[in-house]
C-alpha cells in the first residue's frame, strides 16, 4: 500500500495541471482497494512521472538559450529608442517636403495653364494672320493663274481651326474677318472650278504634263475622291486606245508568223503590261499628293477598264478559234461514243494558248494584289483591326469579283474538259499504235502514255492556276488508274502460254497429235510455235510496262511536289492550296501502288504458270535417288552427282530466257519467287524420303550446293527462305538421336529454331538407323 501512494503528493500538482499530467485522480486512486488495480495504477503513475521528467529536462536544457536571448533583447531597448526618434525625425522632414512639393506643382500648374493660353492667343494671332495673308495670296495667285500657289493658299484657310475663326468672328474685328472669310469661300470654288475646267481640257488634248499638274491640284482642295476619279478616267482612256490599236493589229495578223498561235495570250500580256507599268509609274504621285491607302481607288478604276478590255480580246479570241462549238463536239463525243470526233491535234495549239492567257491573268493580278496590300500596309499602320478587315474584303472584292477573274474561271471550266478530251483521245492511240523493237524491254505506249500526262500536267501547271492543276492531275490520276491499268491487265490476263514442246514433254495429247499430223505431211508447221513465242513476249514485255509505269508515276509524283512548292512560293494559290495539292499526289501514289499490285499478279501468273510445272517434276526426281546408301554409292555420288547438277542447269536453262526478256528488278522477284518456290517442293519430297547417315551428309552436300547458286542468281538473301531445309540436313547429318539436345532449347545459342519438336522428331525418324524408341524418348 505504501508503494501504492507514493505518487499521491503529486497529484495535486497533476490536477492543477490540467489532464496532462495525470490521467487518475486521487479520488479515482483512493478508491483502488484490489491490489492488481493498485499495482497497474503505480505502473502508469510512474510512466507518467518519466514522460514529465523528460519533459523537464528538456525544459533546463533550454534555459540557458533563453536567457542569452532575453539579455539580448534588454540590449536592444536603448538602440529601439533611439530608432524611434530617427524615425520620428525623418517623418518631419518627409511631411515638411512633401508640402514643399505641393505648393511647388501648384505654382506650376498655374504657369502651364498661362502658357498655354499664351499659346492659344498667339495661335489665334496667327490664324487671323494667315486668314488675311490667304485671302491676299489666295487673290494674287489666281490673277497671275500660278494654280498651284492659289491652291496651297485655300488649303492653309481649310486647315485652319474653324472655332478659333468663329472666336475671332466675335471680337472687334468681326466684320473683317467675315469679308475675307467670304472672299475666301468665292475663291475656292473659283478654283475648284477652275481646276476642274482645266483638267478636262488638258484630259481632251492628251496633254500629260497638264493632266498632272491638276491631278496634284485636286487634294489642296480637298477633292482626293474627285481628282483620283478624273485621273483614273483619263488612264482609262489611254489604256483603251493602246487596247484597241492592239486588237486591230492581232485581226490583221498573218497565220503563219511565229507569233499567230498564241496572239491572244500576247495581247492581254500586252494590256496587263501597259496597266502595270502606269501603275507603277503614277504610284508615287498618288501617294505623295494623296496619301497612302489612296491607290485602291485609282485601280479598282483601272480594274473596271481592264475587265472590258479583256471582254472584247476574250471574245474574239472565242470567235476566231472557235472555242464554244469545239467545247461542244468534244462534250459531245465524250457523252454519245457515235458522235463525230473531233482531232486531239488540232486542240493543241487552242489548249496552249488558254493556259497562257490564264498565267497572265494571274500573274497581273498577283501584281495588283501585292500593290494594294502594300498600300493599305502603310495606310493602316494605326488603324484598328476592324478598318483593316474591311479593307481585306475591300481587295477580295475587287480581285474575286472582277470581270477577268470570272472569264479566266470559265474558259478554264472548258479547257479543262477539252484537256481531258485531249488526254483520252492521245493515250487510246498510243495503246492503239502500240508496237515492240527487238532488244527493247518496254513496248512503245508506256513512254508515249507518260509523255502525252506529262505534257497536260505540265500545261496545267503552266496556267498557274491550282484548282486546274488538281483537276488535270485528278483527270490523269483516273485514266492511268482505270483505262491504261486496264489495257494492261487485260494483256497480262491472257496468260504466259506454254510452247508446243513444253506440251510434249508434260504428255498433253493435243501436241502430240499437232507435232504427229504436221510430220505426216511432210514439213513442220512453226506458225503456232511463232505465235506462242510473241504471246510469251508480249507477256514478258507488259510485265516490264507495269513496273516502268508504277516506277514513272513516282517520278512524274515527286516532280509535281517541287513543281507545285515553286508555283505556292510564288504567292498563287489560296490558303487551301497545298492541301487540295497533298490530296492530289496522295491519289497519285496510290495509284502506283496499284500498278505494283497488278505486277505482283503477272508475276504470280508466271510463276504457277511457266516454273512451277517445270520446277516441280525436276525436284520429284530427288525421290528416285536413293539417300540411303552406304560407303561405296556414297563416294559414286561424289563423283557423279545424281541429281542436284543437272537440276541447276535445268533452272539455269529456264532462266536464261526470263533474265533476256525482264527488267532487273523483275528478274530478281521473279527469281525471288522461284527460290521459294523450290524450298517449299523440296522439304516436301525431303519428307517422303529416307536417309542414312551417309545419304544425310549427300542432302546436306546437295543443299549447300542449290543455296550457292541461287545466291549467285539473285541480289536477294535466300538464306531465310532455306533456313528450315537447312535445319532438316542439320538433323539428318547427326550421329545419334540424343545429339539434337546438344543444339536444342538453352543449348541452341544464335541459332533459332524454325521447326516444331514435332517436324523435329518427323525428320529424325527418316534415318532409317534411329530407333523410333529413341526418338519419343527426346524431351524437346
Amino acid at each position: 500500500m505504501a508503494a501504492a501512494t507514493a505518487p499521491g503528493p503529486r497529484a495535486p500538482a497533476g490536477e492543477g495541471g490540467g489532464s496532462a499530467a495525470s490521467a487518475l485522480s486521487m479520488e479515482r486512486i483512493q478508491s483502488l482497494t484490489d491490489l492488481a488495480d493498485l499495482e497497474t495504477a503505480y505502473s502508469r503513475l510512474c510512466e507518467e512521472e518519466k514522460v514529465v521528467q523528460e519533459e523537464l529536462d528538456a525544459l533546463l536544457e533550454q534555459q540557458s538559450t533563453i536567457e542569452n536571448k532575453m539579455v539580448a533583447l534588454h540590449r536592444m531597448g536603448p538602440n529601439l529608442q533611439l530608432i524611434e526618434g530617427d524615425a520620428q525625425q525623418l517623418a518631419g522632414m518627409i511631411t515638411f517636403t512633401c508640402n514643399l512639393a505641393e505648393n511647388v506643382s501648384s505654382k506650376v500648374r498655374q504657369l502651364d495653364l498661362a502658357k498655354n493660353r499664351l499659346y492659344q492667343a498667339i495661335q489665334r494671332a496667327d490664324d487671323i494672320l494667315d486668314l488675311k495673308f490667304c485671302m491676299d495670296g489666295v487673290q494674287t495667285a489666281l490673277r497671275n493663274e500660278d494654280y498651284e500657289q492659289a491652291a496651297a493658299h485655300i488649303h492653309r484657310y481649310l486647315s485652319l481651326d474653324k472655332s478659333v475663326i468663329e472666336l475671332s468672328r466675335q471680337g472687334k474685328e468681326g466684320g473683317i474677318i467675315d469679308a475675307n472669310l467670304k472672299l475666301l469661300q468665292e475663291a475656292e470654288q473659283r478654283l475648284k472650278t477652275i481646276v476642274t475646267e482645266k483638267f478636262d481640257t488638258a484630259m481632251k488634248q492628251g496633254d500629260l504634263p497638264q493632266v498632272e499638274r491638276f491631278f496634284k491640284i485636286f487634294p489642296l482642295l480637298r477633292l482626293h475622291e474627285e481628282g483620283l476619279s478624273k485621273f483614273s478616267e483619263y488612264l482609262c482612256k489611254q489604256v483603251a486606245n493602246k487596247a484597241e490599236e492592239n486588237l486591230q493589229l492581232v485581226m490583221g495578223t498573218d497565220m503563219s508568223d511565229r507569233r499567230a498561235a498564241v496572239i491572244f495570250a500576247d495581247t492581254l500580256t500586252l494590256l496587263f503590261e501597259g496597266i502595270a507599268r502606269i501603275v507603277e509609274t503614277h504610284q508615287p504621285i498618288v501617294e505623295t499628293y494623296y496619301g497612302p491607302g489612296r491607290l485602291y481607288t485609282l485601280i479598282k478604276h483601272l480594274q473596271v477598264e481592264c475587265d472590258r478590255q479583256v471582254e472584247k480580246v476574250v471574245d474574239k479570241f472565242i470567235k476566231e478559234r472557235d472555242y464554244h462549238r469545239q467545247f461542244q463536239q468534244v462534250q459531245n463525243s465524250m457523252m454519245r461514243s457515235s458522235a463525230e470526233k473531233i482531232e486531239p491535234r488540232e486542240l493543241d495549239p487552242i489548249l496552249t494558248e488558254v493556259t497562257l492567257m490564264n498565267a497572265r491573268s494571274e500573274l497581273y493580278l498577283r501584281f495588283i494584289k501585292r500593290r494594294i496590300i502594300s498600300d493599305f500596309e502603310v495606310g493602316d499602320s494605326m488603324a484598328s483591326e476592324e478598318v483593316k478587315q474591311e479593307h481585306q474584303k475591300y481587295l477580295d472584292k475587287l480581285l474575286n469579283n472582277s470581270l477577268l477573274s470570272c472569264t479566266m474561271q470559265e474558259l478554264i471550266g472548258y479547257y479543262i474538259t477539252m484537256e481531258e478530251y485531249f488526254m483520252r483521245e492521245t493515250v487510246n492511240k498510243a495503246v492503239a499504235m502500240d508496237s515492240y523493237e527487238k532488244g527493247q524491254l518496254t513496248s512503245s505506249m508506256v513512254d508515249d502514255v507518260f509523255y502525252i500526262v506529262k505534257k497536260c500536267i505540265g500545261r496545267a501547271l503552266s496556267s498557274s492556276s491550282i484548282d486546274c492543276l488538281c483537276a488535270m492531275i485528278n483527270h490523269s490520276t483516273t485514266e492511268l488508274e482505270s483505262d491504261f491499268r486496264e489495257v494492261l491487265y487485260n494483256k497480262l490476263k491472257q496468260g504466259f502460254p506454254a510452247t508446243t514442246f513444253q506440251d510434249f514433254q508434260r504428255g498433253v495429247t493435243s501436241a502430240v497429235n499437232i507435232m504427229h499430223s504436221s510430220l505426216q505431211q511432210g514439213k513442220f508447221d512453226t506458225k503456232g510455235i511463232e505465235s506462242t513465242d510473241e504471246a510469251k513476249q508480249s507477256f514478258l514485255v507488259t510485265l516490264n510496262n507495269v513496273e516502268v509505269c508504277s516506277e514513272n508515276i513516282m517520278t512524274l509524283k515527286k516532280t509535281l511536289e517541287s513543281d507545285c512548292s515553286k508555283l505556292l512560293s510564288q504567292g498563287f494559290g489560296g490558303e487551301q492550296a497545298q492541301a487540295k495539292i497533298d490530296s492530289c499526289l496522295s491519289d497519285m501514289a496510290a495509284v502506283s501502288n496499284k500498278f505494283r499490285d497488278l505486277l505482283q499478279e503477272g508475276l504470280n501468273e508466271l510463276n504457277s504458270t511457266a516454273i512451277k510445272p517445270q520446277v516441280k517434276p525436276w525436284i520429284n526426281l530427288f525421290l528416285s535417288i536413293s539417300h540411303n546408301i552406304e560407303e561405296e554409292e556414297f563416294s559414286d555420288y561424289e563423283a557423279n552427282d545424281p541429281w542436284v547438277q543437272q537440276f541447276i542447269v535445268n533452272l539455269e536453262q529456264q532462266m536464261t530466257e526470263f533474265k533476256a526478256g525482264l527488267s532487273p528488278v523483275i528478274y530478281d522477284t521473279l527469281t525471288g519467287l522461284m527460290t521459294s518456290l523450290i524450298a517449299i517442293e523440296l522439304e516436301k519430297v525431303l519428307l517422303k524420303s529416307t536417309f542414312s547417315r551417309l545419304g544425310g551428309l549427300q542432302f546436306d552436300k546437295e543443299l549447300r550446293s542449290l543455296i550457292a547458286y541461287l545466291t549467285t542468281v539473285t541480289t536477294w538473301t535466300i538464306r531465310d527462305k532455306f533456313a528450315r531445309l537447312s535445319q532438316m540436313a542439320t538433323i539428318l547429318n547427326l550421329e545419334r538421336v540424343t545429339e539434337i539436345l546438344d543444339y536444342w532449347g538453352p543449348n541452341s545459342g544464335p541459332l533459332t529454331w524454325r521447326l516444331t519438336p514435332a517436324e523435329v522428331r518427323q525428320v529424325l525418324a527418316l534415318r532409317i538407323d534411329f530407333r523410333s524408341e529413341d526418338i519419343k524418348r527426346l524431351r524437346l
